[in-house]
């Protein structure tokens, strides 16, 4: 197997890098998610918050809060005091509301903004950043994603997700990349050389999807209670899990104002594992259009990354759905899911050569 780079032309100037950047320059790469965003900096700083924006109803909220803008889980938590905005949809900056979409557009650039100063750039840095986008995003949906990041950063090029998950950990030759976000789910195919649209499939069955299953389950489940889809989130995240055996789930939800208890065990388990098939198929697909003689290696070397990956027993669960529907398979996961994705973009900022980068500004 062979690995390659990026760009061949990076490789030539690796062994110089050092010496023709200099202080001066902040190399950021951000993993821009639906639920979370996150970024790691060549100064070493990394910071995930929320993808939430808000800004104060009128003068009281301006005066509780007392800022112009707040993000990430305090944007969550004074929600009723704020016009909230979760600008990106299915990894995208949200266009479908076309009422909303310029506010979206605001939000995304403010989220952006905001990321990037958690990156810590000194006075007078030149920020260079790579952005992960869906695998599959329209050239109308990266313009909109550039246009949001050209006020915060002074160059910025975009890559597919699954890509920079497998760039960061030089995985870059026979392996299926899988990044299980909040909007998409994103696969792609990487051969030792740089994906095309062919290796690359994004669906929508995701950790949203995830919620919006578990809302149904639990109406049905939970009769008479009451509950809101933040509260459903919170319960995905404490208790999400794909496992055959597990402890039994119990959860508190108010029925007229009183907390009740119910046995949710089943409605988050069978919830949760609706993301396996559509993801297997996926595979599927991108295993039965390559080389054959290299498919088996292929289903063998598949990459588990972003948030929705840690769900517990996810990887043996889409081990057994491949070995029912492909004859094998062999899942990884990787050790920091949250911050795979940033980690990879980093990287190829940095080894981007300058003149690449003085070009884009």
């Amino acid at each position: 197997m062979t690995n390659t780079t990026l760009s061949s032309a990076s490789q030539d100037v690796l062994d110089d890098a050092g010496a023709r950047r200099d202080s001066g320059i902040l190399h950021v790469g951000i993993d821009l998610g639906t639920s979370r965003t996150s970024v790691s900096a060549s100064n070493g700083a990394r910071e995930t918050l929320a993808s939430y924006v808000g800004y104060p109803r009128d003068v009281v909220s301006r005066k509780l809060l007392k800022k112009d803008v707040v993000f990430g889980d305090e944007a969550i938590r004074h929600r009723l005091s704020l016009n909230l905005y979760r600008p990106l949809a299915h990894g995208v900056i949200d266009s479908a509301d076309a009422a909303r979409a310029e506010a979206n557009q605001k939000a995304a650039r403010d989220l952006i903004g905001e990321i990037v100063r958690r990156a810590r750039p000194r006075p007078g840095d030149l920020v260079y950043a790579v952005i992960g986008a869906p695998a599959q995003a329209t050239i109308r949906n990266k313009e909109a994603i550039l246009e949001a990041a050209k006020e915060s950063v002074d160059s910025v090029m975009l890559c597919s997700e699954p890509f920079s998950v497998a760039y960061g950990l030089e995985m870059l030759d026979e392996v299926l990349v899988v990044d299980i976000g909040a909007g998409t789910t994103d696969l792609c195919r990487m051969h030792g050389t740089m994906p095309e649209d062919d290796d690359q499939i994004t669906n929508t069955f995701a950790g949203d999807f995830v919620d919006d299953e578990i809302m149904k389950a639990l109406r049905i489940a939970c009769p008479g209670a009451v509950f809101t889809k933040e509260m459903v989130k919170a319960i995905k995240e404490k208790h999400s899990s794909v496992m055959e055996r597990i402890e039994p789930i119990v959860i508190e939800l108010p029925v007229d104002g009183k907390p009740t208890k119910f046995d949710v065990t089943d409605a988050i388990r069978n919830s949760c594992r609706m993301i396996i098939p559509p993801l297997v198929e996926g595979l599927g697909k991108l295993v039965a259009t390559f080389d054959p003689e290299f498919q088996s290696v292929l289903k063998n070397r598949v990459l588990l990354a972003g948030g929705g990956s840690r769900i517990p027993g996810l990887p043996l669960a889409i081990e057994a759905e491949m070995k029912s529907r492909l004859g094998a398979g062999k899942v990884i996961r990787v050790e920091e899911p949250i911050y795979g994705g940033a980690n990879g973009a980093l990287k190829i900022a940095q080894e981007m050569p300058d003149e690449f980068w003085a070009k884009l500004k």
